[in-house]
């Protein structure tokens, strides 16, 4: 049952990865005016439009436009960017690195506060405590990812790095200091929700009846949290993880930005302020295709911690 039940969301996955790219593709092809035109600006000659043209194969039926551009990337060739005269390819598997860094860092930070805190709040409620973080986390929801930036450029500047990327060839320390402040930044929102959603769900299972049961047989408080009440309040956690996985690829967007990180987010900056349609596409169907395996990998997770779903029909 479970592997009927996995393989059949992988072919929903792979659907929605096809479906996507049509959408995609088709929305580059629908823009106004002639690509070509929009690539080189108003002021480029008809030879060098039509050469670019040639070059892109916009002078084909869209439909073999299409199937020429997804065979390519099925191959793992996402064509060359006109204005940087390079294979897309190679510099967006680097910036994807790079964006994927900056996210599972922030997914872990939030996954491990966010369920402690929550946990914490739910085992002190109705206390100080728990008012505590209720309404920090109605402050973390109410401020967007640049006015986060923005407030810790103020409080860090000439204590952290600001802006820019060091690789951890140039020293583990340098790294880790230039990823201080933008993993905190995609933290912060997100942490506000899982926090939250956390203290909800471990309120209800503390007062579930098995939970109950265990206390009364004499079961230690810490065995009854953890590995009864915790394990199952971790299933509706885990789903608001999934959700604001597609407000993280938004967020790194805005992040890079801020920061000057060269991840995904700011190549996709670029490919739309120099309109180079062929990047754009590339990142963007990029950017789907990790919300996709995102969505699919949550799916995954609910169906190991919660063995009725695997047994159900």
């Amino acid at each position: 049952m479970f592997l009927h039940m996995a393989a059949t969301r992988i072919l929903w996955a792979l659907a929605t990865l096809v479906f996507t790219s049509v959408l995609v593709f088709a929305a580059t092809q629908l823009m106004p005016g002639n690509v070509a035109h929009l690539i080189l600006g108003q002021f480029a000659s008809e030879e060098a439009i039509s050469a670019l043209q040639t070059k892109l194969g916009l002078d084909r039926p869209a439909i073999a436009q299409f199937f020429s551009w997804a065979g390519g990337i099925l191959q793992g060739d996402f064509g060359e960017s006109p204005r940087m005269n390079l294979p897309i390819g190679p510099i967006l598997l680097e910036r994807l690195k790079l964006s994927l860094t900056l996210a599972a860092m922030s997914l872990v930070l939030v996954f491990v506060i966010g369920v402690g805190l929550g946990t914490l709040a739910a085992l002190k409620r109705g206390r100080p405590t728990d008012r505590l973080l209720s309404s920090l986390s109605l402050i973390g929801i109410s401020m967007p990812e640049f006015v986060t930036g923005s407030v810790l450029i103020l409080v860090f500047a000439g204590i952290l790095p600001v802006s820019g990327y060091a690789s951890p060839s140039d020293g583990i320390g340098r790294w880790l200091a230039h990823m201080i402040l933008p993993v905190l930044s995609l933290t912060f929102i997100m942490l506000a929700h899982v926090m939250r959603t956390a203290r909800v769900s471990m309120i209800e299972a503390l007062s579930a009846p098995y939970v109950r049961t265990a206390v009364l047989k004499g079961m230690p408080r810490r065995t009854v949290v953890f590995k009864h009440a915790l394990r199952n309040a971790l299933l509706p956690t885990l789903t608001v993880l999934g959700i604001n996985v597609g407000y993280l690829i938004g967020g790194v967007v805005v992040v890079e930005l801020v920061f000057s990180y060269p991840g995904l987010g700011r190549l996709t900056i670029f490919a739309v302020q120099n309109r180079d349609i062929p990047l754009i596409q590339a990142c963007t169907l990029t950017m789907a295709a990790v919300y996709i395996t995102a969505s699919f990998l949550t799916d995954m997770a609910y169906l190991i911690l919660n063995p009725r779903l695997r047994t159900a029909r």
